[in-house]
């Protein structure tokens, strides 16, 4: 959630701790108490949902999401915000019409957008086997106390406590930490009455060096989940691998291109690793790595994960970083460490010419050697913005060149072939009632189809593909793209290594 924020790693641990210590202070309800870390740390995971749209208005979502704290967001500071912002990149023509929309609509399209993204945290809320107590409060993160968020009208203390500390807690961590004590104490007496509760205000206030993080204070990752009495429980193998798994659903959330792909291209590493006659555990661990290998995505903003065209020598810098930032996150709790130096490997190339580390030969294990050449092919069997999907027979044509060429190993490339060919096609039996032809077009709008291009692809009109669209919405609850995508994620719907040309 940090680098999809636009802020430095642990900004949302930072957020919480400061959140948690004022809890204390108001003498916070202790089920409330509870709640609260997780609806700190999850409050921003949805921003996955609303990516791709806050891309079409502003360009680069992530810079957007980082201005946006500097700024008391309700009103006429809104709508000037967002004029600076819209179209940011973009042709002036193509900014001015943005603005023109963006004006005649009230910002209605932004509004859904943010709707969009309190859906998409209270399902990861659920899918984690978290309570109401928590996925409720998510409904509310963009919120306000004077009514002026979103949903409107929402404010008060019709507003679960802690989101209400959430809210402070989110501000004042970021100009704390650029600007110190008084410019934290300063933007939320601004605030006070408007985003943010006041009596939460003048608690702060009047506790500010007590809860605030200082510069230099480490934040131990152990020692906090110590004391911390709603953390003492731990997940099970089975609970753990759910979790790792609806992580890896959500990062690829990022883009349409790339729904089902962390999950693909985990079942295709395993598989291969089980044939090789790999231990368990690094059947476990592959499979693992490979639902968290592109975690570090979160760093990159939709302008540059959706970009058609070439990307610039800065863009590809950034790209080469995500590997990094998925090490890196995963490094702080000791159990994910393993999975982390695995994933991050999965650009790495035998003759050291892949990143982030220029890792080489024998440095590479082999859950690293088969998850790279588990994801080379599956992402080569998908569409992507500057080309259409590879046909199996052109992708295994790529990965045997890159076998010739000493980048990817021989053996992990011949065992993810084979476990490929094993897989079984798209499915075709319809969950939650779909016919079969409906489980067609859902999978096509959840890689990113337009109406016009379901139309296409099927051969049909596009007040068809229309339709079919408002009945699968229906029959699985869905209210928009992203929550109907993670209907055919969670069904095994875009488990396929077949492209689909749309």
């Amino acid at each position: 959630s940090d680098l999809g924020l636009g802020q430095p790693m642990e900004h949302v641990l930072r957020s919480w701790v400061i959140a948690a210590r004022l809890s204390d202070h108001m003498g916070l309800d202790e089920s409330d108490r509870a709640a609260l870390y997780y609806v700190t740390l999850l409050a921003w995971v949805g921003c996955v949902a609303e990516t791709p749209e806050l891309a079409r208005w502003f360009g680069d979502d992530i810079a957007f999401r980082a201005d946006g704290r500097e700024v008391d967001l309700a009103g006429l500071p809104m709508l000037g915000f967002m004029l600076r912002h819209v179209g940011a990149g973009a042709p002036a023509l193509q900014r001015i019409r943005l603005g023109a929309t963006l004006v005649v609509t009230g910002g209605r399209g932004v509004e859904e957008t943010l709707l969009s993204h309190c859906i998409s945290t209270g399902q990861m809320a659920t899918r984690l086997g978290l309570g109401p107590e928590v996925s409720r409060p998510l409904q509310q993160v963009f919120t306000r106390w004077d009514g002026k968020g979103v949903p409107r009208g929402v404010g008060g203390e019709e507003i679960a406590e802690p989101v209400r500390l959430l809210h402070l807690a989110d501000i004042v961590e970021v100009f704390h930490r650029t600007d110190g004590v008084d410019a934290a104490i300063e933007v939320a007496r601004a605030r006070r009455g408007k985003q943010f509760d006041p009596s939460i205000v003048d608690a702060f206030c009047a506790a500010a060096p007590e809860v605030l993080i200082d510069a230099d204070e480490t934040l131990d990752w152990e020692a906090l989940i110590e004391v911390e009495r709603s953390l003492q429980s731990s997940l099970d193998e089975t609970e753990l691998d759910a979790a790792l798994e609806a992580v890896g659903d959500f990062t690829d959330l990022r883009s349409p291109f790339f729904a089902g792909h962390s999950r693909g291209v985990a079942e295709l590493a395993a598989a291969a690793a089980r044939s090789v006659g790999l231990p368990d555990s690094d059947i476990v661990a592959t499979r693992r790595a490979g639902w968290l290998h592109d975690l570090g995505s979160h760093g990159l903003p939709a302008s540059i994960l959706d970009k058609p065209g070439p990307l610039t020598a800065t863009e590809y810098e950034r790209v080469r970083l995500h590997t990094y930032y998925a090490e890196r996150m995963l490094a702080r709790p000791p159990a994910l460490a393993r999975l982390g130096a695995i994933a991050a490997a999965h650009h790495e190339r035998l003759d050291g010419s892949g990143y982030h580390r220029g890792a080489a030969g024998a440095s590479l294990p082999s859950p690293a050697r088969l998850l790279a050449a588990a994801d080379v092919y599956h992402a080569m069997t998908e569409p992507r913005p500057h080309r259409p999907a590879l046909r199996p027979k052109e992708a295994v044509a790529e990965l045997r060149a890159e076998v010739h060429a000493g980048r990817l190993d021989h053996q992990a490339v011949d065992a993810v072939l084979a476990a490929a060919g094993q897989r079984v096609g798209k499915r075709r039996a319809g969950p939650g009632g779909l016919t079969p032809r409906e489980v067609e077009v859902l999978t096509l709008i959840a890689r990113g189809a337009s109406n016009r291009q379901v139309a296409r692809a099927l051969d049909i009109t596009p007040a068809t593909a229309g339709t079919h669209i408002e009945r699968i919405y229906t029959k699985i609850g869905a209210s928009n793209r992203s929550t109907a995508t993670l209907f055919a994620l969670q069904h095994g719907l875009l488990d396929t290594l077949e492209p689909i040309d749309v």
